[in-house]
């Protein structure tokens, strides 16, 4: 097949496209980039109990530090440092830093240890959790070891 001027000038427009076959390419790539998105997002399943776990021990060492440092006014610090810790492992990690919070600041409401308090430890909780710099919380002179 030889190529001349009146045969390229015979192509059609890109307006001329048909809207059925333009419609199928979009649905193509949208469906493999949403397939894309999923499995990745999937990919990462089996790391879960991995991480609550070390979220758990991230809780744990906070709150010994805690008693360790015997430092007034210092809890709401070590909350957010617990809580921050564990929520960085991923979402196994975060989801056991609330399930931690929230079942020992039930524990304090039920043993009637200061509601208000809890609700301010939650606050910081909830800081680090999401990521926030636990120092924000931190009293002025804690050893800088915690």
């Amino acid at each position: 097949m030889t190529w001349d001027s009146d045969s390229l000038t015979n192509l059609p427009d890109v307006s001329e496209l048909n809207e059925p076959e333009s419609s199928v390419i979009m649905k193509l790539i949208l469906a493999v980039l949403v397939l894309v998105l999923v499995v990745e997002t999937q990919a990462q399943w089996y790391r879960y109990p991995e991480q609550a776990i070390e979220g758990a021990r991230d809780m744990r060492r906070a709150y010994q530090d805690m008693l360790e440092a015997n430092h007034k006014h210092s809890d709401k610090y070590f909350h957010a440092r617990g809580n921050y810790d564990a929520a960085s492992r991923g979402p196994g990690g975060r989801w056991a830093a609330e399930v931690i919070s929230d079942a020992r600041e039930a524990m304090q409401i039920l043993t009637r240890r200061g509601h208000s308090d809890s609700e301010a430890d939650q606050e910081a909780n909830r800081w680090g959790r999401n990521g926030g710099d636990p120092n924000h919380y931190r009293p002025e002179k804690l050893p800088k070891k915690y």
